[in-house]
């Protein structure tokens, strides 16, 4: 689906549009700058960290008529949005070809050329054009791009900030898909809905993990419907590195000769590169601390048939993991190997790596083809197999009878091997080396299985297709050498090539030679591909690789590919490097786009807080219980009801969902464990099920339905529920995990069955744990591998679930000797036992289940019994007691009720249950649906709404409301709190004394050092005279408590030559009435004195002051100011706005506005004491009169803006300071 790029000027938008969606991005000014650290630091060490709003809407409900076309066509997607300089960048994709089908369905694109869009400045809109080529040579790499005809790189771009990023993303060793998940093998992603899911994507191989992860969080907070449609649109994309190809395999050639099909099948190769350590061949060696290697590949060998079987086998690569590094040089013997780091510092960073490999693969089997001549490999050689020794992996452990080890090590030098006279030729005997362990890991193995759906009318229904898994893989192999590319990709190569002969020999069937020579074919490319990536060049031996024989020509080439590679690693890896730490954000000044929806972000931030408008809760019953068999089949007979009905009290309802897990329920010998037979679990969810359904406790009881069973050989999981519930119920799946023979049997592992009960996910999981009293290293592996690797659909683990419950044999010990425990057992001293149990002390420890809890234990050891007695072990091995059988509990919405063991003496175990009461959610989606839709467009109404000045809310003050009632919203460059409708804060701080004033002297800022003190004192000032001043204007009086002023628009109290006009008789009366009354000195000093500076008051305070109907105000306008000048603005009705509003004189009469100010406050006396140094008023202007008024000392009372009837202290609720007492 082709895509277009729209962009709107001013303010700057750029849209990303399909035929129904658009993607709107646009950046915000408003970038927060942070330390390096994350926290605020010095202006030197300050990022910004860039802002960007970003919408997705149906494109009918955009307006784009005032956008312009950048690209009408040709856009691929995004890869995501990067911060270079201080700019915001888009990236998409603007060419691209497909090159892999892997299966029908599942196409893989490889990126030609890719775009930025600058989203805050338009200087690069035209430096991408027809200077780059974005077809690029086949072997062009990262160095060596392409340009235009005729254009070397000075013509072309060379200024454009992501023009480095642009040449490697262009260099086609980027794939992506948008049809299936590529970051993860087949046999991860069999079950998985979408494409682009952000549970599911394998950060690992996610080379576009810093751009996309934006965009990524910003679909995870859409609806449902939102996130489908943007998926459907095509727009995100997750881009891998490395080598995916596919060939076409004629009928003719296809090796299922049994399968018979007109159609052709297909054979490709998908080599993942890891970006945990990625970098180039001089520049990134060895681990790190957390276990990345460099060049890391992880490369899969996918054959598809028409009929619908899938193959696929996966081997990785990496650099050796230990701490070393290797400098460049110009000369063969100059690249010096310098081990790093000690053997005990190394050793945890090792066992890290193999541990993830573990998790992910199951058991590893390394091949190491380095040179046991070569002083240099030999001591890496050395250090490995040291850390290998010294693995917690490294382990041969005994199972069932059977020996297991997770990490298993081969050594083959392979250019010993192939020295001699038949060459390369003779690498094929490394299959000798580990022909049984290949066997023993098998391969991926399924087949489409197609399901006509038929509607309730009777017409059909789009056919499914699901995959049924036959046959996985339960190993893998980790080939390397010192560069990890040439010799292990010609060793890879034979892998691959023994994996599809292990499966066409398990059918009979053989290939052709053309289906050989295409898989030879298809490794060379790869090993190509893979090398150009690392090392600058193509692989050497390729030759060898893709025809089977080293001819001259190929050792001529491999000669001129070590030359290039000697150039470009000693003088153009460093850019190289700097531009893939570019590229995954690892710049130390680098910092992620903070990507923001203002209205969703508003819409699920009010759901959150009103969530209970939408949903209710509810509490329902969980009863689990466990027991061991021993292989019992007997016990079928028994009577259950003690264990399965338990006496209860008569207030205690019956459980809504029941889960019962056995473990051995068929004997563990060798020919079962890797095989289940269904035949035992049924018999006993019939015998389950007849005893809940007949014992009945009360006479309602409700009858009870099988849910789900799951079997994985000795272990199940049986679930029933009431069948009232079963409308409540969805989403039921189950899964298995392997966790015997590492991996490869099912004598131990688990079962695990969820469901979504309303809104609640429930997870329900019975374990199998490894044996044995001292190990519990083991145990506390299996039980990582069950937790990390058993998936359900759609890559849930058990951890993505609200409630978890696990129950089955644990195999926990305690850790004391068999007489101690027995005699505390006399004893009935359950906590000393307890104190000493290896469950208890592993999870204190945090070595397993973490964040699960157990209730209390009051129950004896329930392991081991002779059986049918209540005694004890006492045969020849005299088994130690523990509570092997266990249950334990996660989620903050489970509460324990019972936990105790039932007298069923026919297994050497007891069985054990445990009661939960589980709280629920129950959401009406109608009803939230119906609230988000109304507060989305409530939403989008107010921040289409015009502001005081016209303008509308930008996007930027979306989302800052306050977040509490008593406390202000955040401030913003457009609004300010302390402005709120247009009044200013008041400040309450008094001077110390009467006659203190704030100090003119002192430098504005606060914390600028100074001597001045904060307050001085005021005296009586002399007169000031000004010999070139032809008039004196006698000043205003002292402040004095209780007065009114007028503001003039520059601050200053008094009349100005303007005013002059305005004064009535009246006024001159009364000034020389109030002149009168004052003492002969003051009447002196207000003749010499200018008038002292009042601060700016908003016109609406001054206004609201004097109250809508007071006298002062009416008059005060009507004499004061010209009609012509009044006007009333829309926002405020009853406001008065004056254009230039004149100089006011002082007096209750004549105040212009009505402003009651009080003249003693600090910063009146500040302006009064610097107007005293120098300030006149014009000699024209009378002196303006203050009549007294009805206060203490016949002044005005003053009118505080806190006062209670004060209209203008209720506008503003976030300053309300606290009312004097």
């Amino acid at each position: 689906m082709s895509l277009r790029i729209l962009l709107q000027e001013n303010p700057r938008i750029i849209v990303l549009a399909s035929g129904r969606h658009a993607l709107v991005f646009r950046h915000n000014p408003s970038s927060v700058a942070v330390g390096l650290g994350g926290v605020l630091e010095a202006p030197g060490h300050q990022a910004t960290i860039p802002k960007c709003a970003v919408g997705f809407t149906a494109l009918e409900d955009y307006d784009l008529s005032s956008y312009r076309l950048i690209k009408a066509s040709g856009i691929h997607g995004t890869l995501g949005l990067i911060n270079v300089d201080a700019d915001v960048y888009l990236c998409v994709i603007s060419a691209a070809v497909k090159v892999a089908t892997v299966r029908p369905d599942e196409n893989v694109l490889k990126i030609l050329s890719v775009d930025f869009y600058c989203l805050n400045s338009d200087d690069y809109d035209n430096e991408f054009g027809d200077g780059v080529s974005p077809y690029p040579d086949s072997y062009a790499t990262d160095g060596e791009y392409t340009y235009g005809p005729g254009l070397d790189a000075h013509e072309a771009v060379i200024n454009h900030p992501c023009l480095e990023l642009q040449k490697i993303l262009s260099g086609g060793t980027f794939y992506y898909s948008v049809d299936f998940d590529l970051t993860n093998r087949l046999q991860d992603r069999l079950s998985e809905d979408s494409a682009f899911d952000i549970d599911s994507l394998d950060g690992e191989f996610l080379w576009n993990a810093y751009m996309i992860d934006p965009l990524i969080r910003f679909r995870s907070r859409l609806s449902q419907q939102e996130k489908e449609a943007l998926d459907d649109s095509r727009m995100l994309t997750s881009a891998i590195r490395g080598f995916v190809l596919t060939v076409t395999i004629a009928a003719a050639s296809s090796p299922l000769k049994t399968l018979k099909s007109n159609y052709p099948s297909s054979l490709t190769i998908l080599s993942r590169l890891s970006c945990r350590r990625a970098g180039t061949r001089f520049n990134s060696r060895g681990i790190d601390d957390d276990g990345n290697v460099a060049n890391f590949v992880e490369s899969e060998t996918v054959f598809w048939h028409p009929s619908g079987l899938s193959f696929s086998y996966v081997q990785v690569r990496g650099s050796v993991p230990i701490f070393w590094e290797q400098t460049t040089g110009l000369l063969p013997n100059q690249q010096k190997i310098q081990i790093t780091r000690s053997p005990e510092a190394t050793q945890a960073a090792f066992d890290k790596h193999f541990e993830h490999l573990e998790l992910a693969y199951g058991t590893v089997h390394i091949l190491n083809l380095m040179s046991a001549v070569k002083p240099q490999e030999v001591e890496l050689t050395k250090r490995y197999q040291h850390h290998i020794q010294h693995s917690s992996l490294n382990q041969t452990i005994g199972s069932g009878g059977m020996i297991e080890n997770r990490l298993i090590q081969s050594q083959f030098d392979f250019h010993a091997e192939t020295k001699g006279p038949a060459g390369y030729e003779a690498a094929s005997m490394v299959r000798k080396l580990i022909q049984k362990r290949s066997d023993s890991f098998a391969y991926l193995l399924c087949d489409a299985v197609q399901e006509s759906q038929y509607s309730g009318s009777g017409l059909p229904k789009p056919t499914l297709q699901e995959s049924l898994v036959i046959l996985q893989q339960e190993g893998i192999f980790r080939t390397n050498c010192l560069d990890c590319l040439d010799r292990t990709n010609l060793i890879q190569t034979i892998f691959s090539q023994m994996a599809l002969e292990l499966f066409l020999n398990h059918r009979s069937e053989r290939a052709t030679a053309d289906f050989w020579m295409r898989h030879s074919s298809l490794w060379a490319d790869n090993g190509d591909a893979l090398s150009k990536i690392y090392a600058g060049t193509g692989a050497l031996k390729s030759s060898f690789t893709r025809h089977g024989k080293m001819s001259l020509a190929g050792a001529i080439a491999d000669a001129r590919k070590s030359a290039t590679r000697m150039y470009i690693n000693n003088f153009a890896d460093k850019g190289r490097q700097n531009t893939i730490d570019m590229l995954l954000g690892r710049l130390v000044e680098q910092r992620p786009v903070h990507l923001y929806d203002p209205i969703n972000d508003y819409v699920n931030s009010e759901l959150r807080q009103r969530m209970h408008e939408f949903s209710s809760s509810e509490t329902i019953g969980i009863w689990a219980g466990t027991f061991n068999l021993n292989g019992k089949g007997s016990g079928v007979g028994e009577d259950l009801s003690a264990w399965l009905c338990p006496p209860v009290g008569s207030q205690r309802r019956d459980p809504d969902i029941i889960a019962v897990g056995f473990q051995e329920i068929v004997e563990l010998s060798p020919q079962q464990v890797m095989s289940t037979d269904p035949v035992r679990r049924q018999g006993w969810e019939e015998a389950v099920r007849s005893t809940i359904n007949s014992k009945t406790r009360y006479p309602l009881r409700e009858e009870y339905v099988l849910l789900r069973s799951g079997q994985l050989v000795g272990a199940a999981l049986i679930v029933l529920v009431k069948l009232s519930s079963l409308k409540k119920i969805k989403n039921v799946e189950g899964s298995v995990k392997k966790t015997g023979m590492s991996g490869m049997a099912g004598n131990k592992g688990a079962v695990a069955i969820r469901m979504d009960y309303a809104n609640t996910r429930i997870c329900l999981v019975t374990a199998h744990l490894a044996a044995g009293f001292a190990n519990y290293e083991e145990r506390n592996r299996d039980y990582r591998t069950i937790s990390h690797g058993l998936r359900f659909q759609r890559n849930r683990t058990i951890d993505d679930h609200d409630a978890i419950i696990w129950l089955g044999d644990m195999n926990y010990r305690i850790g004391l000797s068999d007489d101690k425990v027995r005699r505390l057992i006399k004893m009935n001293d359950l906590e000393s036992l307890y104190a000493n149990d290896q469950l208890n002390l592993q999870m204190i420890a945090g070595r397993a289940f973490p964040f699960y809890s157990e209730a209390r234990i009051t129950f004896l050891p329930t392991y081991k019994y002779n059986n049918g007695t209540d005694e004890y072990d006492t045969s020849e091995k005299s088994r130690i007691p523990a509570w092997c059988d266990r249950i334990l509990r996660k989620g903050s919405n489970l509460k324990q009720i019972d936990y105790a063991a039932a007298p069923l003496r026919f297994s050497d175990h007891r069985p054990v249950y445990a009661t939960f009461e589980c709280t629920v959610s129950n959401i009406d989606e109608h009803r939230k649906e119906a609230l988000s839709s109304a507060l989305y467009e409530k939403r989008k109404h107010d921040l289409a709404k015009p502001d005081a000045n016209g303008e509308k809310t930008d996007e930027d003050l979306a989302g800052y409301d306050s977040i509490a009632a008593e406390l202000p919203p955040a401030s913003s460059d457009r609004r300010k709190w302390w402005l709120d409708n247009g009044l200013p804060a008041r400040s309450q701080v008094r001077p110390p004394q009467h006659n203190m004033t704030l100090n003119p002297k002192r430098p504005s800022n606060p914390f600028s050092p100074t001597s001045e003190p904060d307050w001085v004192m005021v005296g009586r000032s002399q007169e000031s005279r000004d010999p070139g001043s032809r008039n004196n204007t006698p000043p205003l009086p002292p402040a004095r408590r209780g007065t009114q002023a007028t503001m003039s628009p520059d601050g200053h109290t008094g009349a100005s030559t303007s005013a002059k006009a305005l004064f009535t008789n009246s006024d001159v009366a009364s000034s020389r009435a109030f002149t009168s009354s004052l003492s002969p000195s003051t009447a002196s000093d207000l003749r010499r004195k200018p008038a002292p500076p009042v601060p700016k008051k908003p016109a609406l305070l001054s206004a609201l002051s004097a109250g809508p109907d007071s006298p002062h105000r009416k008059s005060a306008v009507d004499s004061s100011i010209p009609q012509s000048t009044i006007h009333t603005t829309n926002s405020r009705p009853n406001v008065t706005s004056i254009p230039q509003p004149p100089s006011r004189r002082i007096g209750s009469e004549m105040t212009t506005l009505g402003v009651e100010l009080d003249l003693s406050s600090p910063l009146l006396s500040a302006k009064t004491s610097s107007v005293s140094q120098g300030q006149r008023t014009p000699s024209a202007v009378q002196p303006p009169a203050i009549v007294p008024g009805k206060g203490k000392g016949g002044g005005h009372g003053r009118r505080d803006l806190l006062d209670g009837d004060d209209e203008s202290a209720r506008l503003i609720p976030s300053l309300q300071p606290s009312r004097p007492g």
